[in-house]
């Protein structure tokens, strides 16, 4: 089963639409408009994922949305952890997608960090709200000894730590 949106707030609504629609590539479809049940309004704008109506991004453009005057967009900076620990992965479905992604990205003028996880190959970007944005391609397969270790993970700590990535690399912006 796949989710069907998800929907996050916009500091800069203009922004976020130059990085999902002409940068990813996402196309905007709909929006929504009304009041916010504690009060204010909002815009709510839904970006099709994929080619069809299965998956969206979206997100909220608040109108004096008590409490919401120093909104923190960065999903890891509202929660107070690490940049990478909650983002926003997409998939890309091979190794050729992913390269032209990492390409239009630093055409665009963003840094990119390539890893590839051993298992899965992965590039990072950060959205205009400070959000960890990652495409990724499944280059591996899953055994029952990767299985055995991740129910064991759940219940115990005394575990060995994973092989390190295979690769690390950044990649600058080549804006032309």
């Amino acid at each position: 089963m796949a989710y069907h949106h998800l929907a996050m707030a916009a500091a800069d609504m203009a922004a976020i639409h130059d990085f999902y629609e002409t940068v990813l590539g996402f196309e905007l479809v709909k929006v929504e408009v009304g009041p916010v049940p504690d009060g204010g309004w909002a815009k709510h704008f839904f970006y099709r994922m994929a080619g069809d109506d299965s998956s969206f991004i979206a997100f909220w453009e608040l109108h004096e949305v008590p409490g919401c005057e120093n909104l923190e967009t960065s999903l890891s900076r509202a929660a107070g952890v690490p940049d990478q620990i909650n983002h926003i992965a997409f998939n890309a479905p091979d190794l050729d997608s992913l390269n032209q992604r990492k390409e239009a990205w630093q055409r665009a003028g963003l840094n990119v960090l390539e890893v590839d996880h051993n298992w899965c190959h992965s590039i990072y970007t950060k959205d205009p709200n400070g959000n960890m944005v990652e495409f990724c391609v499944t280059t591996g397969a899953f055994s029952a000894d990767d299985r055995e270790l991740a129910l064991k993970a759940l219940t115990s700590d005394q575990i060995s730590h994973s092989a390190p990535p295979a690769s690390i690399a950044v990649h600058r912006a080549t804006v032309e």
